[in-house]
């Protein structure tokens, strides 16, 4: 799924940047891959807790996108509708953790590893938290970024997704400081560090910035989880 979104990202950037251009022609012909995204997106059937969040949250930035389309809004509100039947519906798959004493069942064959096994998160607790999150996938890439991080980074949380880290903090500090703390964070550390962060209007700023590696049920490391806090806007004491 994460390729799809990819590959959504991506025709969007190219048809923004055709439409800067004033190149008709190339925005008709990008135009017209659109659609079939889209529609592989919504047909795509989640695998674990972390696709239908990602699957509902397109629908809700399509929804926002044509707010000034009645007709549209109308088809991708069914859309949301048909999706939270499916899985959250009578005949939906049960997303609920396993308590401990749960009989655990042998997977089938070719059984892909469940993301949200009880310590990946929880998208309505991240989403209302003023510290900046972010999950990125071994490729460096965001796979999900809540809304005070896609704030700072100027972007919508959707068009983070598939979204290589360098675009957004230079190959420079890319390659001497996070790909190293990632890596490591990879190979299964935990990494606690504070970084100095240069902004035009406030001058620096201290900056704490935790990872935590992102298992999936069978204990690979998939991603990263990065929390990000801003050190000087710690609440004054009383």
């Amino acid at each position: 799924m994460l390729e799809l979104f990819r590959a959504f990202s991506l025709r969007c950037t190219q048809i923004e940047e055709a439409i800067r251009l004033g190149d008709d022609r190339r925005v008709t012909a990008l135009d017209r891959y659109v659609e079939p995204l889209v529609e592989a997106i919504l047909a795509h059937r989640a695998v674990n807790l972390l696709e239908v969040y990602m699957q509902l949250q397109f629908v809700t930035h399509l929804i926002a996108q044509d707010a000034d389309d009645s007709a549209s809004v109308n088809e991708h509100t069914m859309v949301l509708s048909y999706l939270l039947d499916r899985y959250f519906g009578t005949h939906g798959p049960d997303w609920r953790v396993p308590s401990p004493q749960d009989v655990r069942i042998e997977p089938p064959p070719a059984y892909v590893p469940d993301t949200d096994n009880g310590q990946f998160l929880n998208a309505v607790i991240l989403d209302s938290m003023p510290d900046r999150v972010a999950v990125l996938t071994r490729d460096y890439r965001y796979l999900y970024s809540n809304p005070a991080n896609s704030a700072h980074l100027n972007r919508k949380p959707m068009e983070l997704i598939g979204r290589h880290i360098c675009e957004f903090i230079g190959e420079e500090r890319f390659a001497e400081c996070a790909k190293h703390k990632l890596d490591a964070c990879f190979a299964g550390g935990q990494i606690d560090y504070t970084y100095e962060r240069s902004a035009v209007s406030e001058g620096s700023r201290q900056v704490r910035c935790r990872m935590s590696p992102l298992r999936d049920a069978g204990g690979t490391v998939i991603g990263a989880l990065i929390v990000m806090h801003d050190l000087d806007q710690q609440p004054n004491s009383a």
